[in-house]
């Protein structure tokens, strides 16, 4: 007895491969979009960046040496192949405002952001977690209707509070009001509590309401129902059965709201006086320092696509079979 294969057939690709393969695709493709967009969203605006950073004073000879030096005077598409050919090389360029190299500028800025939006991850995390677990419970088959009417209502109002609102709202009530902890500056422990509470009160509270909703789609599962009849005390149901299965999605769209959370300390540093890369941003918008922007810009860019990619992976270990039945 012999085997052939078929004319013209093509060999089983490996279903791991074909993943790695399209989520390296996308990531490339973002990443060459998010080079343009930030290249020509700069460019477009309205004004000379040089003389807004030499000031209205500075001579004429001046401002035309120095454009000439950062090659503003070249034609557009002739900027763009060097900002790549720069780009690749690691060299990001020099702020126009403080003539330092915007790498150096980065480098310094980015941990306090860094910090900034992984705390809130985390403090997001241990209060949904608990609180929606504990949801889930008291309001299994349609128990305690009044406690899921308050908690669905107040998860919603505090999810659809923007963070900048939230940020000034405690800063007047604890930092003003109660002077609890500073307005403003990045120091002890202190200084960490509002900035973080401005960013993860929203993403809690959205964690929260998925981690209750699905868990109560595990708990009636067959395997649950048979680990009651089989009269299992309620902490081995619970933490042992029910958990790990409820808290999947809710990790997956944790990761996914730490790329939000990293772009929203740009409002919330501001707000705070973070010096991190948010408050950085918006003093290189005004001052029209393109270089700075856009090193800025890329990097906030790059993580979030970085932060995705690392939930679908996450997402990919945890149910192997996403990745054969995506074509």
């Amino acid at each position: 007895m012999t085997t052939a294969t078929a004319v013209g057939s093509r060999p089983e690709i490996n279903p791991w491969v074909r993943f790695a393969v399209r989520r390296l695709s996308r990531l490339v493709v973002s990443v060459l979009a998010l080079l343009s967009a930030a290249f020509l969203m700069i460019h477009l605006i309205p004004g000379d960046p040089v003389r807004s950073a030499l000031g209205p004073a500075a001579p004429k000879s001046l401002v035309d040496a120095q454009r000439e030096s950062l090659g503003l005077n070249d034609p557009l598409w002739e900027q763009y192949l060097h900002f790549l050919q720069h780009l690749f090389t690691g060299n990001l360029g020099t702020s126009i405002t403080t003539g330092l190299p915007v790498s150096d500028v980065i480098r310094d800025r980015l941990p306090a952001t860094v910090q900034l939006a992984v705390a809130a991850f985390l403090v997001a995390v241990l209060i949904a977690l608990p609180v929606g677990l504990a949801m889930g419970v008291l309001t299994r088959a349609g128990r305690r209707p009044r406690a899921e009417l308050g908690f669905t209502s107040t998860s919603v109002v505090l999810a659809a509070i923007p963070e900048f609102l939230l940020a000034v709202g405690l800063v007047y009530v604890f930092a003003v009001k109660l002077q609890w902890f500073p307005v403003a500056g990045r120091g002890n422990v202190a200084s960490y509590v509002l900035p973080v509470l401005s960013l993860a009160i929203g993403p809690a509270a959205v964690l929260a309401r998925i981690c209750r909703v699905e868990l109560l789609a595990v708990l009636q599962t067959d395997y649950l129902r048979t680990a009651r009849a089989k009269r299992l005390p309620a902490t081995a149901v619970y933490l042992r059965h029910a958990l790990p299965n409820a808290v999947t999605a809710t990790i997956t769209l944790g990761g996914l709201l730490l790329g939000g959370m990293v772009a929203g300390t740009v409002l919330v540093e501001n707000v705070f006086g973070w010096p991190g890369l948010g408050s950085t941003i918006v003093s290189s918008i005004l001052a029209k320092d393109y270089p700075l922007v856009q090193g800025v810009v890329l990097v906030y860019g790059v993580g979030v696509l970085l932060v995705n990619l690392a939930v679908d992976v996450a997402l990919a270990l945890l149910d192997p079979r996403s990745t054969i039945r995506e074509s």
